[in-house]
């Protein structure tokens, strides 16, 4: 136990069969006691806090740790217990053999290697493995940077929240002033790929799994698809769409059976979805589009590399793809190639279109924004494209991260409009309930972990319907005093 100053106490708490695999480590120097927590073999995230005396110090370094002993945690040593099994997508990319160039409107250098990517009414996404998460307006200025602890595996959205899987194993919420972990996944599960569907989570992993988790962050059910490398999930009210190198395996949604298998020409690497159908990007140099009820290959979209990403305009009128080969690609949505153009910067790992602009994630950790627009592209046939703006990152933009929530959280002692949510203690868990009128108060509140503690009282902006039958903030959250 700390009692000296510069001692350190290092405990672990893991558990077979997928369960916690997370550390917690305390340090005393003086008056200040740091506190570093996070998955087993991870940096993880520091807390400092200083305290009028080192006696006091210390007091509250015991009270820490005897706190997590009683949770479970128990002395380790550092490295001792292997981290996380974290499988990185491996790619080449070689020169493109188009003729011309996409006209490149702009690019922002992450400085690291990026699959994740999101593009909102007006905002761009972008995170990349070195756990960085960048917002950029579509004329590409960085709005805001979020550092979260570990290597972003993909951005997804849903609704109006916008959430990043990273390589430690948790989902963080980037809707809010501040990000926080929304969903934790258990250690057994190599993460490949996610998708979130009205706060219900889908994961889907190196051996081919497939795992649902609840807004609580509790497993709801788990199936076993007929291949491995599960590169693809997608979920809608109608069933969850695996991925994987067997070809695409459809689900119904509460994981009462499968509904449809179809093989693939080749390994799915990539998959986008649209009202009625799956869309299948493929190691054979194929995009095919799945009719959801069925599973039937309606067209097929062929390329001359292996198709690491692809994407649609609105209903699926153009079809987009990415290849190793460095070059994007437009299909009419019956399959005929529009056009070809070398990106200039890489393969697309990632894609998304939005409004006459195609953006891409490529090989070198590139955010790039194209023009898609007939006339552009016409041009750029021609040999005539527009002077590409590389995009800096301001020295003002505010930096978010998980590990500053609890110290920001605002204390207020009246609700002054907003809505009032209470924690309180059920069957051994922490729940988060409204008791604001008119609500149903019987309901859990999706809401931060970290924040949760008994009988204390909050105050949101907003809180929002889920079909599942639960609430999701929205807006900021104060602490009720």
């Amino acid at each position: 136990m700390p009692g000296t100053p510069g001692t350190k106490t290092y405990l672990e708490l893991s558990q077979d069969g997928g369960g916690a695999h997370k550390f917690y480590e305390v340090t005393v120097d003086g008056h200040v006691v740091t506190v570093r927590y996070g998955r087993i073999g991870a940096g993880g995230q520091v807390q400092s806090t200083s305290f009028p005396s080192s006696e006091k110090a210390h007091a509250a370094a015991r009270r820490k740790v005897a706190e997590k002993v009683r949770k479970g945690y128990a002395p380790a040593v550092r490295g001792e217990r292997a981290p996380r099994a974290v499988t990185r997508r491996q790619v080449s990319s070689t020169p493109s053999t188009a003729r011309a160039v996409a006209p490149v409107l702009w690019r922002f250098r992450t400085g690291s290697a990026a699959f994740g990517i999101h593009i909102d009414e007006d905002r761009c996404w972008v995170g990349n493995q070195a756990g960085d998460v960048y917002n950029l307006s579509h004329s590409g200025d960085v709005l805001a940077r979020y550092a979260l602890p570990d290597g972003v595996k993909c951005l997804v959205a849903d609704d109006f929240w916008i959430y990043a899987g990273c390589d430690d194993g948790q989902v963080y919420d980037l809707s809010g002033k501040l990000p926080f972990a929304a969903y934790a996944v258990s250690d057994d599960i190599n993460i490949f790929w996610l998708d979130i569907h009205e706060g219900v989570l889908h994961v889907s992993d190196r051996a081919g799994g497939l795992t649902v988790i609840d807004h609580e962050d509790e497993h709801q059910w788990a199936r076993r698809s007929r291949g491995e490398h599960a590169w693809m999930v997608r979920a809608d009210d109608g069933g969850v769409y695996h991925g994987h190198l067997r070809g695409v395996t459809a689900y119904a949604p509460g994981g009462s059976g499968e509904l449809w298998h179809t093989p693939t020409q080749g390994g799915v690497l990539f998959g986008w979805q649209e009202e009625d159908a799956v869309y299948a990007g493929t190691s054979h140099q194929v995009v095919h589009r799945l009719d959801k009820a069925t599973g039937a290959i309606g067209a097929t979209y062929r390329c001359d590399g292996a198709v690491y990403s692809c994407a649609t305009s609105p209903g699926g009128r153009f079809v987009f793809a990415g290849d190793s080969q460095s070059s994007v690609y437009c299909f009419d949505e019956h399959g005929e190639r529009l056009w070809k153009l070398a990106t200039g910067g890489g393969s697309a790992l990632s894609m998304q279109y939005a409004d006459e602009r195609l953006f891409l994630v490529t090989t070198d950790g590139s955010l790039v924004c194209v023009d898609a627009s007939e006339a552009a592209v016409t041009a750029a046939q021609q040999g005539s494209v527009p002077v590409a703006r590389d995009v800096k990152l301001a020295a003002a933009v505010p930096t978010r991260s998980p590990a500053a929530w609890t110290a920001s959280v605002e204390s207020v002692a009246a609700p002054a409009g907003g809505i009032v949510l209470e924690c309180v203690q059920e069957s051994g868990r922490l729940r988060v309930h409204v008791v604001s009128q008119g609500y149903h108060p019987e309901w859990n509140v999706q809401f931060p972990r970290q924040l949760r503690a008994p009988g204390a009282r909050y105050v949101v902006d907003a809180v929002h319907e889920s079909s599942s039958g639960f609430y999701r903030v929205r807006g900021d959250i104060k602490r009720l005093v």
